[in-house]
């Protein structure tokens, strides 16, 4: 007969196996590195996005946070991060997140940034 702790240490283990497996997301870009394009895009992002969203981290404020967000199988919503969706999802807004009106270059350069998360 298994005694509890045989048991405790049984899911101890896994748990332990389990988190051995989970991967951290990688590092965002450091913003001296930015092109041109891409600073112009943080601005965006801060000015825009910013009071919702935190860049840096998974952590929600208002909205998901978006580290990494590019570089994941997929976005909070579950689909893919590809350009197209991001520009959607931005201009179009999802559940709460309203939509955002952008010009052409502002919403370049903010997929720029986006990358470098």
């Amino acid at each position: 007969m298994r005694t509890p702790f045989f048991r405790a240490s049984i899911v101890l283990a896994a748990c332990v196996l389990a988190l051995a497996g989970c991967r951290t997301l990688p590092p965002s870009k450091p913003a001296s590195l930015f092109t041109p394009e891409e600073a112009r895009g943080a601005e965006v992002y801060r000015v825009k996005c910013g009071k919702c969203h935190r860049p840096n981290t998974t952590s929600p404020l208002n909205g998901p946070g978006l580290q990494a967000l590019t570089k994941v199988k997929a976005m909070p919503s579950g689909t893919p991060p590809s350009d197209e969706r991001m520009t959607y999802v931005i201009l179009h807004g999802r559940n709460m997140m309203p939509g955002t009106q952008l010009t052409d270059d502002q919403l370049s350069d903010l997929l720029a940034y986006l990358h470098t998360l």
